[in-house]
């Protein structure tokens, strides 16, 4: 007799294809995003779904949880949680997994990258290399990154991982959380706003949500002031990508480095003009060693819950925690 395979709704389709197809192979899967009418696909087979994979880009609204009146577990490929409906999902009583800790490195080596780019200007070097300017004249002079006070908003595992990448460059290192971090070695500042006018250059890795919603705003960059540097590898809605443009085209702040916006993807058209902004496409995790960890972590949540009732990671604010 041939056990039938547990049914699995998958939102959409992955950020890494092998992982659909591993999907696929050990369960029934069934795309949401695929059905010719999903509204419909739920309200007549929502009920069969015990389990649902999706990705923190792809989130999960409330319509969905609440055609689904038997989820009991939500798979999740990445750290960020804001798009996946709290509310809906602690009122359905199901459990959340997600991949923290397999992609720290990946991002904080993106945050420094920005970080040295935004600073020495490498993205507005290389575009003046390929003009031909460089015939006409000197680029110019830029920012020593090395050295410099950096302040990171949000000391949780990426914060941290940039804290250590920071060593490596002499820097003195500062943060602002909720709260202290116990044990941390670095100072900790009371507010965003002291630790911007602390900083020489800010880097952004606290969570998203309403809570956090555009917390980096003008006065805060008013703070980080002409000589300072943005950096986020956050989410977009940490800041406020209207007062940022402002503050880079009239030179309050002197420059930044964004992986991530508001609305993804199409960063705000202001900034696509300026010289001072190095814009990359949300892809702080994107590396083959870290997608393969995070696929890795999406199939050992989904299989340990069905075996255990219990993910091997698991968002704080989870029916269980």
């Amino acid at each position: 007799m041939t056990l039938s395979r547990p049914r699995v709704l998958q939102y959409g389709k992955m950020p890494l294809s092998q992982l659909d197809a591993e999907l696929a192979q050990a369960y029934d899967v069934h795309i949401l995003s695929q059905q010719a009418d999903p509204q419909r696909f739920l309200a007549e087979h929502g009920a069969q779904f015990e389990y649902v994979v999706t990705s923190a880009a792809m989130g999960l609204p409330a319509h969905v949880v609440d055609a689904l009146p038997n989820l009991k577990f939500v798979s999740s490929f990445g750290v960020g949680f804001d798009a996946l409906d709290k509310d809906a999902l602690l009122h359905r009583g199901a459990r959340v997994g997600y991949t923290p800790g397999v992609l720290d490195d990946c991002v904080a080596d993106l945050a420094f990258a920005l970080l040295l780019d935004a600073t020495r200007g490498l993205s507005e070097s290389d575009r003046f290399v390929r003009r031909g300017n460089w015939s006409q004249g000197r680029f110019g002079i830029r920012t020593r990154a090395s050295g410099k006070r950096l302040g990171i908003f949000g000391m949780g595992r990426i914060g941290s991982t940039v804290a250590r990448r920071a060593s490596g460059f002499d820097m003195e290192v500062a943060y602002h959380n909720r709260r202290p971090v116990e044990g941390s070695p670095h100072q900790y500042q009371p507010s965003l706003l002291e630790l911007a006018r602390w900083a020489d250059i800010l880097v952004i890795t606290a969570a998203g949500g309403e809570g956090t919603r555009h917390l980096v705003n003008a006065e805060v960059l008013a703070a980080l002031g002409p000589q300072g540097f943005l950096v986020n590898v956050a989410r977009g809605s940490v800041v406020d990508e209207a007062a940022l443009a402002d503050a880079l085209t009239n030179h309050r702040i002197a420059g930044a480095g964004l992986d991530v916006f508001e609305d993804e993807p199409r960063p705000l058209p202001a900034l696509l003009a300026l010289d001072n902004v190095v814009l990359a496409p949300h892809i702080a995790s994107g590396t083959h060693e870290t997608r393969r960890a995070m696929a890795d972590l999406v199939l050992h949540n989904l299989q340990q819950y069905i075996t255990t009732g219990r993910p091997a990671a698991e968002v704080p604010w989870s029916a269980a925690q």
